[in-house]
């Protein structure tokens, strides 16, 4: 565990507290009072970036996915608290269960407050991203871990199937951004690992056969990050051409530095369960990635890390070419200066996760940078709301925009604080 920087006690434990409070009074009091539908179920998540008014009682199959996910983890670790977070869970659960499945078997996108389908762009239908199935399998493997139902992890599994076919057929979808033609995207064999992860460890819990099966899928995957997608220096380029080694287009050359960082942390809780002698090596890997993913996307000017760098550097650059009014192409020359609620939460525990495992002083070092930045930046300063403005313009201040969805997403914070906690109680348990 030691390396160039002893661990010390007294700061971890500060570090553990302030975590635990920022979880436990400023986020879930948020969701815990608005978003739930005791009425029809599943859970409110459009509101507005500020936090002060809900916009659409819509239900985003993806938002819905990842509270459930959430809320059994949470009873994973509260056992003894004083909120029922297993019986919210199992809403979620209930209402996506009876709900979100169309004849294909795939996933709605979008659902009413009732759980009708909808079609969030005429004429692409109800299933336009397989993201949306990936948190749904996240959300029922979690469920069925802390449940027990047999039947929730009979669902994620044959829907993990389903998922797994459209990836090895090249029908992974991902509007409302679709992926461009002749395009590879990093995002989805990292959104597989962290799902085949999460599912594995359901698996286990019920000693299921196909455990062995997705024990498999996990290592396909890993070998897809890291052979196909980050380059020597640990750049990882978000896009990769399918047929061009040298790729002038914009598209092809830009960095996501809130992904790299998110996927080395999937990829080193994998080194650390089932890396085996590639543990040593993946930890490494993924410490490289994460110093040049600060080098590429810290924003020397304002602090943070902008949402989409050059791989060289800078403002996202390339010719646009026949992309020119893609979604994507606009989005990276319109949003690369945005500071997103996500991208931090992700670096502040990615960075003190491999510094726990390697000791490495630079990486306690950039914990703290983007630590300070983060809780300076993002929490909400009305204490009667809590929760983080989540969008930032690259100076820092509040931007009414939308990035992904139109909501107010119960993840990422609260995931990271969660792993924040539980890392620090492991690290203290060996100071």
């Amino acid at each position: 565990m030691l390396g160039n920087r002893a661990m010390n006690k007294p700061e971890l434990r500060q570090k553990l507290d302030f975590y635990s409070q920022h979880l436990n009074e400023h986020i879930m009091p948020f969701w815990l009072e608005r978003a739930i539908d005791k009425e029809r179920g599943g859970y409110f998540t459009c509101f507005n970036n500020t936090g002060d008014r809900l916009v659409s009682t819509d239900k985003y199959v993806w938002s819905q996915g990842r509270m459930v996910w959430l809320l059994a983890k949470l009873a994973e670790i509260d056992q003894e608290g004083d909120t029922d977070y297993l019986g919210l869970a199992q809403m979620g659960y209930e209402f996506l269960r009876a709900n979100c499945f169309l004849p294909s078997g795939h996933c709605a996108f979008l659902l009413s407050a009732d759980g009708k389908p909808k079609e969030p762009v005429p004429g692409k239908g109800y299933d336009i991203s397989t993201y949306a199935d990936c948190f749904v399998v996240l959300g029922f493997a979690k469920y069925a871990a802390e449940s027990g139902d047999v039947e929730a992890l009979e669902l994620a599994l044959r829907l993990y199937d389903s998922i797994m076919a459209r990836f090895e057929g090249r029908e992974f979808r991902t509007e409302p951004e679709p992926l461009p033609r002749g395009y590879r995207a990093h995002g989805i064999p990292m959104i597989l690992l962290n799902t085949s992860h999460e599912l594995l460890r359901a698996l286990r819990k019920h000693e299921h056969l196909a455990m062995g099966r997705v024990t498999g899928q996990c290592h396909r995957l890993v070998e897809d990050i890291t052979g196909n997608f980050i380059m020597a220096d640990g750049t990882i380029k978000e896009l990769r051409h399918d047929t061009k080694a040298e790729d002038a287009c914009i598209l092809g050359n830009y960095v996501n530095p809130g992904h790299s960082l998110e996927d080395m942390w999937f990829v080193i809780h994998y080194a650390v369960d089932l890396g085996g002698e590639r543990r040593k090596e993946l930890i490494e890997l993924a410490c490289r990635v994460i110093e040049r993913s600060f080098a590429l996307g810290w924003d020397e000017q304002y602090g943070g890390l902008l949402h989409f760098v050059d791989a060289k550097g800078g403002r996202p650059k390339g010719e646009l070419g026949e992309f020119a009014d893609h979604p994507l192409t606009q989005k990276l020359l319109t949003g690369w200066g945005d500071k997103l609620w996500w991208v931090h939460s992700e670096a502040v525990y990615v960075t003190l996760l491999a510094y726990s495992l390697t000791g490495k002083e630079n990486m306690w070092n950039l914990h703290e940078q983007v630590n300070d930045y983060t809780f300076a930046t993002f929490p909400n300063p009305d204490p009667a709301i809590g929760e983080w403005i989540q969008i930032r313009d690259r100076q820092g201040k509040p931007a009414d925009k939308v990035v992904a969805l139109p909501v107010k997403d119960p993840f990422h914070i609260s995931r990271n604080l969660i792993l924040l906690v539980e890392l620090l109680e492991q690290m203290l348990e060996v100071c």
